[in-house]
């Protein structure tokens, strides 16, 4: 609500017709064993001149993880509200751009469902295909992250985009790497890395750089589909990042893992992060 009232924001919400209608296959996948629909969310800040690229955000809002039928453990499961922190930031940079009437053009993207076992949810070994045509083998449904952004990743090719950023609170791999300091960093184009890298430091909201290469991607071939969701067992922050990079190959894309720093644990709340580096990040432009 409060995005709707920020000008000059325009905000536009996909139904599950209207999602379906498009080809978005793979993120309703994730929202089909829950009572709440599923929706894509597009928020556009026109600051610059009509013809300008836009900068693009695409957020992963899973509103509560359950991991699906690859159900999760007890322990912790009250947390799985935090796993729309990529949304969340989404919606802060969008409010603080237009607070700060940049001179650039802005689309933000939220890819929003919630993963929950039912009688009719994904099972793994389910075969979905995405908005760009490929199909994805599912073997654990509580990788479903990677689903919805897949699809917005895809989405936002209509916009013709100058760069692209996903954030995502998509692996617990990536605190096993990085902790809870910084945030896992991934890129097809070295100038974004570096402004983003850059943007970090400046702001104080860190982010590392990890890589993507054909060695991790393969992990991800299997002869059922055109991939399968989750790697071979190792590695498992970049070949979720190798997954999203098959999808956008076609603009510059960065690819922001948040799992270790969008949220604290032991307070249980949102941090904020990685609102500060991406609003550094555009300001920049």
């Amino acid at each position: 609500r409060l995005v709707r009232k920020l000008d000059p924001l325009s905000v536009s919400v996909l139904d599950e017709k209207k999602i379906a209608s498009v080809g978005i296959g793979s993120l309703l996948s994730v929202g089909k064993g829950s009572y709440e629909p599923s929706k894509l969310i597009v928020i556009k800040y026109q600051g610059g001149n009509a013809k300008d690229a836009p900068y693009c955000l695409v957020g992963k809002g899973i509103t509560f993880d359950t991991g699906g039928i690859s159900l999760k453990p007890a322990k912790g499961m009250e947390s799985m509200k935090f796993d729309m922190g990529g949304a969340g930031s989404v919606f802060g940079v969008m409010q603080a751009v237009a607070e700060l009437n940049l001179k650039i053009n802005v689309i933000g993207v939220v890819a929003a469902a919630e993963n929950m076992p039912s009688g009719c949810a994904t099972k793994p070994g389910d075969v979905v295909t995405s908005m760009s045509g490929k199909t994805i083998e599912i073997l654990n449904t509580d990788a479903e992250g990677r689903l919805v952004l897949c699809d917005a990743l895809t989405y936002v090719e209509r916009f013709k985009p100058a760069e692209v950023v996903d954030i995502a609170t998509l692996t617990g791999a990536i605190i096993v790497a990085l902790g809870h300091e910084a945030t896992g960093l991934f890129a097809n184009d070295d100038s974004l890395a570096e402004a983003l890298t850059s943007a970090g430091q400046a702001s104080g909201d860190e982010a590392w750089r990890l890589p993507i290469n054909k060695q991790y991607d393969k992990q991800l071939n299997t002869k059922y589909a055109d991939m399968q969701n989750i790697g071979t067992g190792s590695a498992g922050s970049i070949t979720a990042a190798c997954f999203l990079a098959r999808f956008t190959e076609n603009y510059k894309w960065a690819h922001l893992d948040v799992a270790g720093t969008a949220f604290q644990s032991m307070q249980k709340g949102a941090t904020g992060r990685p609102v500060p580096l991406l609003v550094e990040y555009l300001r920049q432009k």
